[in-house]
């Protein structure tokens, strides 16, 4: 005989892996570059992973997407298990997971995801995807505020005459 819990654990992994939630988002791109600019006294001005796939039609890598890099802990990894490298980082509301082949590093006085623009306008990127995040809704502390309407309508129903309009 089968307990009322196994049951419910049982119940509780049906619709669990029914409605599959989506925690990381994870991409694959064919170059990694981080990349340190640096204004013209040598000064560090900001550091930016950049993600590039690779064009055929154009023989070069273009860029794709990229980010600021906010933590050292955005810097892509050499991914030991599977080879590559790896950028795994908070993403705004999303926990991100890059990976790629390449990795290279550079330090540069001009921004190559600026010049990028001029072979590839962002618009035309191809972006990391975006993924759905869904949140769940907390209750509120007090009620919502009618609107305004409403209260002009409460005030002339107590006091028998129209508010002004």
């Amino acid at each position: 005989m089968v307990s009322p819990f196994t049951h419910a654990i049982g119940a509780l992994v049906v619709v669990l892996s029914s409605h599959p939630t989506e925690d990381v988002a994870r991409e694959r791109v064919d170059l990694i570059e981080v990349n340190h600019f640096f204004d013209e006294q040598g000064r560090l001005v900001f550091d930016q992973v950049i993600f590039y796939d690779w064009s055929g039609d154009h023989s070069r890598y273009m860029v794709r997407d990229w980010r600021l890099v906010k933590s050292a802990s955005q810097l892509p990894q050499r991914d030991w298990h599977s080879g590559g490298y790896l950028a795994v980082w908070q993403d705004g509301e999303v926990m991100r997971r890059v990976g790629s082949e390449a990795m290279r590093e550079t330090w540069t006085q001009y921004d190559p995801e600026l010049v990028e623009r001029e072979y590839l306008p962002k618009d035309e990127r191809r972006k990391l995807r975006n993924v759905k995040v869904e949140r769940i809704a907390q209750r509120s502390e007090r009620p919502p505020e009618p609107a305004a309407e409403s209260t002009a309508q409460s005030a002339q129903a107590a006091t028998g005459h129209r508010a002004a309009e």
